[in-house]
Parts: C-alpha cells; structure tokens; sequence
C-alpha cells in the first residue's frame, strides 16, 4: 500500500525539454528513499494552493527503478494553473508537496523472459512509457521494444536526445518510429496523426500482432481509443492491452441521470470505512454523488487526486456489500477481481458496504 500522506521534497533539477514541456528531479533524502520506491509506469502525486484553493495533479515519473533518480515531465496546458506553474516559476531549490507513488500502468519484467513490446506514446504521454521502455530493455536482456511516438512537430518531442540515445545503445533491440502531424517526413507513413486508419497502416505494415505479447498505450484520448479499437479488432486479448489515461470526457446525459438516479437510492445508506486503522461508519448522501467525497465530508483524510476515474489514487477495497462506478479508467481487471474499486466514482448499492484504503 503506497502512503497517502504528502511529503515535502525539494527540487533538484528544472530541465527545459520542449518551449511547453520540462522535466522535473527531485532530491530524494533517505529517510524517503523506501517511501518513494516506484514500479516502471506508476505516476505521482503533487499537491498545491493557489488563492485558497487545493490543486491536485498527477505526473507519471519518467525515469526507471534502476537509474535511483526521482523524475517526472509536465507538458504546459493552456490554462493549467499547476502545469503553468511549473514551466514558468518552478526552480531548483523550491519545495513541493508529493504523494508516495502509486498506480497501476505497470508491468512484471522478468530477467529470463524473451517478449516483444509495442507501445504506442503521443505528447505527454511518453512519460510513463519511457519509465517501461527503460525497465523492459535493462531489465529483459532477451527482449525487444518497439515505440511509436506522434507529436505535431519535431520542436514538441518530449526526451528527443534522450529517446535517441536509448536507440544508439539498445540498436539490436529497440525500434523507435516517429510520427508528425504538422511536419512531413519523405515516408507518407509516417505523417499524421495516430488515428484509426494510420494503426491500421502501422499494423498492416510494421507489427505482427499476433507476435507481440504486450501493449502499452498513453497519450490523447482519441488516440488510444483508437487503438484498442483496432487491436481488439484483430484479435489482441484485454490483458495485452494496458492503457494509462491522463483525462477523461464528461459523462453522456444518459450516463449523469443513471449515475444520479442511483445516488439517490443510496440516500442514507450507512457504510463502513477504514483508513489508516481507524474505522468510521459514514452515511451517504447524494448530494455529495460519491462515497469519497462522504467519507472526506466524514473527517477521514482519503486520498485523491484526479475524482475522473483515471488516476486510481482513491482506491479501496470492499470487503462487505456492493457498489457500483460511473467510469473505471484506473483499476487493472485483475483489481477489480480482489473487490478494489474507485471511491471517487462509487456509490452504494446495499445497505451492507464496507470498505478499506488500509491495503
């Protein structure tokens, strides 16, 4: 179980890597080392206060296990009051409030495997690919790693150098593909943007899915649907597929009045909540729309980040009784096999629900 406390870390690096994008290193004291341990693929954390108000963002670190260096990379976003922050006025020796890492983008690498990766990054989302893509080439001496990356153009590739020189040194065992919207390279295959027909193209021309034992996708939203799309479609089991979603859309009409429809049968409705040891019978109220923002209205600090069914930092295990989620982007299937959901989306749906963060 990773903290949901926030602790204080001091900037060691602002490093610029685009005009809109930087990456972030931290000095990490060993008092915190353990705290901070992270798998290939898991995000941080951040928490900030800005005139009053509590800002909370997520950032996938960027770095492997094995390079012992605590990293992230923040793309600006037009109007993003924490991502604008720390393009424009973050510093090195400025500090910062983290969570302890967390998530669920990750896989098991195992030294004596030979298995063929594909991921597919665009933007921003190279960040925890780029964690994976690391583990799996330093970790599996045996294995291959194949990356598509699109961005608009060459100015706004994220880790450029630093994606080259994984390829100069792992050249027998790496494939790194660029694509560009706003640029146009000699190969047509390689111009446009990452959408339905261009994975089409990819896999008719440059993967043999049936060869690939996993899939790793982040990037815009359009972009991955798209392409567990197309692998569903040619055949590519669920468990290949793992997907890191960075946002989401709003829900449907239809999906907000059944969502609110259940929220009020759950009106009163006692739960059981455990956090940090302390247990808490809390009722439900609907005006509040989920059993997390009941349980924080409670007393009991649960942890949260993104409330979009992404990030998965609210997650808890039901232990008695049943809830039903609006959305579900964070929990892996083998999670919501154990009886894990996401607080920040569930509402009771028996009068017996108990529920721990202590797992």
């Amino acid at each position: 179980m990773a903290s949901i406390d926030f602790h204080k870390l001091r900037v060691a690096e602002v490093k610029r890597e685009t005009p809109d994008a930087v990456s972030v290193r931290f000095e990490l004291p060993e008092k915190l080392r353990d705290t901070f341990k992270f798998k290939a693929g898991q995000h941080l954390t951040f928490r900030r206060e800005v005139n009053g108000e509590e800002l909370r963002r997520n950032y996938s670190v960027c770095v492997s296990p094995a390079e012992g260096v605590l990293k992230i990379g923040v793309k600006k976003i037009a109007g993003g009051a924490f991502s604008g922050w720390v393009n424009d006025e973050l510093s090195a020796g400025d500090e910062i409030e983290v969570m302890a890492p967390h998530g669920s983008f990750c896989w098991e690498f195992d030294p004596g495997a030979r298995r063929e990766y594909v991921a597919f990054a665009g933007g921003s989302g190279i960040t925890p690919i780029l964690s994976l893509m690391k583990t799996a080439l330093t970790q599996e001496p045996k294995s291959r790693f194949t990356l598509f990356y699109g961005n608009r153009t060459s100015l706004s590739v994220m880790f450029l150098e630093e994606v080259a020189a994984w390829k100069d040194k792992y050249l027998d065992r790496l494939q790194i593909v660029h694509f560009l919207e706003d640029e146009e390279e000699e190969i047509a295959l390689f111009n446009g943007r990452l959408d339905r027909p261009k994975i089409e193209d990819i896999l008719d021309h440059l993967v043999d899915v049936t060869a690939v034992d996993v899939f790793f996708i982040c990037g815009p939203g359009p972009m991955m649907d798209a392409i567990e799309e197309t692998l569903s479609a040619r055949g590519v089991r669920k468990p290949q597929i793992l997907v890191e979603r960075f946002t989401t859309g709003p829900l449907s009409e239809a999906q907000t009045a059944a969502a609110r429809a259940l929220e009020a049968k759950a009106a009163g409705r006692k739960m059981n909540v455990t956090l940090n040891g302390r247990r808490m019978n809390v009722t439900f109220d609907p005006e509040r729309h989920s059993i997390l923002d009941n349980v924080r209205a409670a007393g009991l600090p649960a942890p949260f980040a993104c409330k979009g069914g992404v990030c998965a930092t609210c997650r808890a295990k039901v232990t008695s009784g049943e809830v039903s989620m609006k959305v579900n982007y964070g929990l892996s299937e083998k999670e919501l096999a154990e009886g894990y959901v996401l607080t920040c989306q569930a509402t009771p749906l028996t009068d017996d629900v108990a529920l721990t963060y202590d797992t």
